[in-house]
């Protein structure tokens, strides 16, 4: 019978095996610019998550964008039925 267990966030021995496992994975030379590479993408995320906020609080135009869509929509409708 298997016992189920919560898992938390990782310890130090896990992260320490972690770390050394990409370290063999990758070696020493290339391990700055996978880390360089992991910050960037780190932070285009970030950046992509501010666009997205900026997007949920609409201006003016946007708003009219939505109903010139709307507007659209309904008539390729009318045009199907």
């Amino acid at each position: 019978m298997l016992i189920p267990v919560a898992i938390g966030a990782p310890g130090v021995p896990e992260l320490l095996l972690i770390l050394l496992l990409v370290l063999v994975i990758f070696g020493a030379g290339k391990l700055p610019s996978v880390f360089r590479s992991l910050g960037e993408g780190l932070k285009s995320f970030r950046e992509g998550q501010q666009g997205i906020s900026d997007i949920d609080s609409p201006d003016q135009s946007t708003k009219s964008l939505s109903s010139d869509a709307i507007q659209d929509a309904e008539e390729v409708k009318n045009r199907v039925s």
